[in-house]
């Protein structure tokens, strides 16, 4: 048998559909395992900071033992690629300044000048502003399940925070919106996560920036720094103070930024960013469970009306197109 005519053996490979809908499934879950653990943080450091603790040291305790934790990520980032920080810098302090400091820092301000549950509104009208800039980038209308998953979903979250006889405040207002540009932040620059620049890293080399960033604002005094050594009360337990820094820094942080750069890629920031409103949902257990804080039965049904948006806005037919990391024919196995 000749060269030209032998029989080559054929590898059968799996459909890339079958592979662009494993992705989009994995990302789902680790959108919704990321907001389960950010939603943790809020009910862990209140007591915190009613015992005394300030922001600023539970921010950069906070920041600074995740980062430490990924690490290693970025280590090996650096290692494989020559000139890795110099290439993305630009990216890096982008997300250590506007998702990890940011964000906090303006949500934090503005609840302090207006009820959280406002200032949670105003934060997380993040969805519908990254709707709003790529129709105005792009000049196209939205489908209509995006518009309509985007009012459910803002419907629902009125009713989860529960607004009712909260006065307006326009200092606490522009600090909200600029924690909500954070947020946008977040999920645009964790698109761009890839090969070249592996999530985990980016997530580390974030909060460490971050955690710098915040270093700097509590040494020259412009932030105070206090963290006594205080016992909290979690759950009806008393427990000594690093017991819940410990869980926000080591899981709740870890986790939350770890699994959230790693989702976006593989669905997208818009529909991660109505995934990440089921963080709202989950805050409220953890209130209910260790801070013995209730939900009332519309903020339930605020919960539902928010899972609703998620499915219209995931339903969308222009999300079919292949995540980050795909190819058209065979996938390639995104970074880790």
């Amino acid at each position: 048998m000749t060269a030209s005519t032998a029989s080559v053996p054929v590898i059968p490979t799996r459909p890339a559909s079958s592979s662009t809908a494993r992705l989009r499934t994995t990302g789902l879950l680790m959108g919704v395992a990321s907001a389960l653990a950010f939603s943790s943080s809020g009910p862990f450091v209140k007591p915190l900071l009613e015992a005394g603790w300030s922001l600023g040291a539970a921010l950069l305790v906070r920041m600074g033992v995740a980062g430490l934790i990924l690490s290693p990520a970025l280590v090996r980032a650096m290692v494989r690629q020559r000139g890795f920080l110099r290439r993305h810098y630009k990216l890096i302090v982008a997300f250590g300044l506007m998702p990890v400091l940011g964000c906090q820092l303006f949500f934090f301000s503005a609840m302090q000048r207006m009820p959280v549950a406002v200032a949670l509104l105003i934060q997380y009208l993040a969805p519908v502003m990254l709707v709003a800039a790529v129709w105005v980038r792009t000049r196209k209308r939205p489908s209509a399940l995006v518009l309509w998953g985007s009012a459910v979903a803002m419907l629902g979250l009125v009713l989860v925070v529960d607004i009712s006889g909260a006065s307006f405040d326009l200092l606490g207002t522009l600090l909200a919106l600029a924690a909500a540009v954070c947020v946008c932040a977040y999920f645009v620059i964790s698109e761009r996560a890839g090969d070249d620049l592996p999530p985990l890293a980016l997530a580390a080399s974030g909060l460490l920036t971050g955690a710098l960033a915040m270093g700097v604002l509590c040494l020259t005094g412009i932030l105070p720094f206090q963290a006594p050594a205080v016992t909290v009360v979690l759950a009806g337990t008393a427990v000594p103070w690093w017991m819940p820094l410990l869980w926000v820094a080591a899981v709740a942080t870890t986790l939350g930024y770890a699994l959230g750069v790693m989702a976006v890629p593989r669905i997208g920031s818009r529909v991660a960013s109505f995934v990440g409103l089921s963080e709202v949902l989950f805050a409220l257990m953890f209130a209910w469970i260790f801070l013995a804080e209730v939900p009332a039965p519309i903020q339930f049904a605020g919960g539902a009306l928010i899972l609703v948006g998620v499915v219209l806005v995931r339903a969308d037919a222009s999300s079919t197109t292949a995540p980050k990391g795909t190819a058209a024919t065979v996938p390639a196995a995104p970074a880790p």
